[in-house]
């Protein structure tokens, strides 16, 4: 490899550091599937337009098919391959799995990294499209069917697999709502447990 053409770069891929030499052409995509066997990313139109390549950089969508890999350095990457806690899968992992939101499969790490990157930014008030009102000020609007539509819509499913994939969105958004109450309820719950606590040893 012509050193003056090339590039040695440390990636953060799922917690895990590569260490590798690369044409400082070639993309985030192919440094993946060919040079590290991270081949759960899938590569189909290699133009940015049909989001099967879709992975996370610092928990932000991108098609890995136009970054990279010598700009990714330095950042925390996701691929299909991290996005499961262990043995436990992640929420929309289980969603698309109980409600059949995939058919080839080929599309589907890339809608699943899309959909887990939606979920999070519908969460912290981020406008799409669909919006009605987009004012600072105002609440996240409902992850309405439409919302789920306008913010998927740079994954593309040639199986036409597009209504499975919108209640699978919501069920896992639903899901991740329920599990925060019940973590704010419980840490509520300690929290007057040692409230209680400390005024007993105070008195």
């Amino acid at each position: 490899m012509d050193p003056s053409t090339s590039s040695a770069i440390t990636l953060n891929i799922n917690g895990e550091k590569h260490t590798l030499t690369v044409d400082n052409r070639t993309t985030l995509l192919d440094a993946m599937r060919e040079r590290l066997d991270l081949t759960g990313t899938k590569k189909g139109c290699d133009q940015g337009q049909c989001g099967a390549c879709t992975v996370l950089l610092d928990q932000r969508r991108a098609v890995s098919c136009l970054q990279l890999a010598v700009a990714a350095e330095g950042r925390e990457i996701t691929t299909i391959e991290g996005v499961a806690d262990g043995g436990r899968l992640h929420p929309v992992q289980q969603a698309f799995l109980d409600l059949d939101g995939y058919q080839c499969g080929y599309c589907t790490p890339g809608q699943i990294c899309s959909a887990v990157a939606v979920i999070e930014e519908h969460a912290a008030g981020w406008p799409s499209a669909v919006t009605e009102d987009v004012r600072a000020e105002a609440a996240p609007p409902p992850l309405s069917a439409d919302e789920i539509r306008e913010r998927m819509s740079g994954n593309l499913c040639r199986c036409g697999a597009y209504v499975q994939i919108v209640e699978a969105v919501a069920q896992a958004a639903a899901a991740g709502t329920e599990a925060g109450e019940a973590g704010n309820t419980g840490e509520s719950k300690e929290q007057g447990q040692a409230a209680a606590a400390g005024k007993e040893a105070a008195a």
